[in-house]
């Protein structure tokens, strides 16, 4: 064994220039594959940090306006949500839905304490409503079924107007007034992703009985059960738009009466995506790759070249074909694995270096901020995975001159120059 390494050492000293070069492109296709994937992984894990203080099997309907003409009405119609629907979801769709609620919103609110006065919005909601968007408490408590059931006058506020409204003392337990009512608060929550980062949340039967909304609502959401694939999906939301889209005498197959979000849907779709795009950066990787694992295979033919006569002298003496295949496989892989690593080495330092100077990007929509890159790093499953890649890259590319070297007839090869 220790012979092998000694030839493949003088190989490679004999030809410094010319293995430098073939093991460049080796290690620049691995760079560029463990730099993809790491980056490709810092748009993924974006998503997912977006999505993981939400339900993904949640569900939010608005009304729309019909495309249809209906039962004597015509097309562009408004269609309002209401209560029936909210009890039509929880009741004759109760085999695939874990709960439902509502949200209906009061705009034009002015908070005040004493001298101290914030305006804002209110929002009705279900105690279920943190299930299915981000509402970050952090103190207190949300909105409970007692509240809902009771219509009590309690609040949930964001901690920025709880800084203005109370700057010196506890406002868990103390009241504000909204509008002429006062509105104890229960709970304070830091932030969220949707419509105002500054509304409070009150129950949905107490805003729609103050504010006279009647039966009417904003959004209808519910969680889901027992819907793991798209085909699923689709067919739950096509019954529901039909018996939602019935209780507002709209056409059973218009679309636009009612505006549904999937967030199962969207997630299936993003992880297909995602599945895409890891397949797209392997392919130009292994394509980047490639280009090295040709030239390891050029040196190789070199190579063998060069020691015609003294592989033909090694057959003659009685060598075994498997022994000069192994020294050129060998050789070979050694090559690649040697300059992959440092490849992957660099790689690796580029993606930790991704991740210290912009591994929590963030955008600021103006109302909320969204993450859209995060932890761009490799673990070691890619590590695993790229190292049994070179592997089969060297032996690949060490395969046909080693055949050729072990098909060196012993009198041919005394007659090479």
């Amino acid at each position: 064994m220790l012979e092998i390494w000694q030839e493949i050492y003088s190989t490679i000293r004999r030809n410094k220039l010319r293995t430098f070069l073939t093991g460049f492109a080796v290690a620049w296709g691995i760079f560029i594959l463990i730099v993809l994937l790491g980056a490709g992984n810092g748009l993924i894990n974006a998503f997912d940090a977006n999505s993981e203080d939400m339900a993904m099997n949640s569900v939010r309907v608005t009304g729309g306006w019909t495309s249809k003409a209906y039962d004597g009405l015509k097309e562009g119609r408004r269609v309002e949500l209401d209560n029936k629907d909210v009890d039509i979801t929880g009741t004759l769709f109760s085999e695939n839905v874990i709960s439902v609620g509502a949200r209906v919103r009061q705009g034009g609110i002015t908070l005040s304490r004493g001298s101290e006065y914030v305006s804002t919005s209110f929002s009705g909601v279900y105690p279920n409503y943190t299930e299915v968007e981000r509402v970050n408490l952090s103190k207190g408590r949300f909105i409970n079924e007692i509240d809902l059931r009771e219509r009590r006058k309690v609040v949930v506020l964001h901690h920025k107007t709880v800084e203005l409204l109370f700057p010196k003392e506890e406002a868990i337990g103390n009241f504000v007034v909204g509008n002429g009512i006062a509105y104890q608060i229960v709970g304070v929550y830091t932030d969220r992703s949707d419509s105002d980062a500054r509304e409070g949340y009150i129950p949905f039967t107490t805003l729609q009985t103050i504010y006279n909304k009647g039966d009417k609502l904003n959004n209808l959401f519910f969680t889901t059960k027992g819907l793991l694939t798209e085909e699923e999906n689709e067919a739950f939301i096509d019954r529901f738009r039909k018996v939602i889209n019935a209780n507002h005498r709209v056409d059973p197959t218009d679309t636009g009466g009612l505006w549904i979000w999937n967030r199962f849907m969207q997630y299936l779709q993003q992880q297909t995506a995602a599945s895409v795009l890891q397949i797209a950066i392997w392919i130009i990787g292994i394509f980047t790759l490639l280009s090295g694992i040709v030239g390891v295979s050029n040196i190789m033919l070199i190579t063998v070249r060069e020691r015609t006569r003294e592989f033909g002298i090694r057959k003659a003496l009685g060598a075994k074909p498997l022994s000069i295949l192994y020294l050129v496989i060998v050789e070979s892989v050694f090559i690649t694995a040697m300059f992959g690593y440092i490849g992957m080495v660099l790689g690796i330092g580029v993606t930790e270096l991704m991740d210290t100077m912009m591994g929590s990007q963030t955008m600021d929509t103006g109302v909320w901020q969204e993450t859209v890159f995060t932890n761009p790093t490799v673990g070691v499953n890619v590590a695993i995975q790229a190292t049994l890649t070179l592997v089969f890259a060297g032996t690949l590319a060490g395969l046909f001159p080693a055949w050729k070297a072990v098909n060196i007839s012993p009198i041919e090869a005394l007659r090479a120059d």
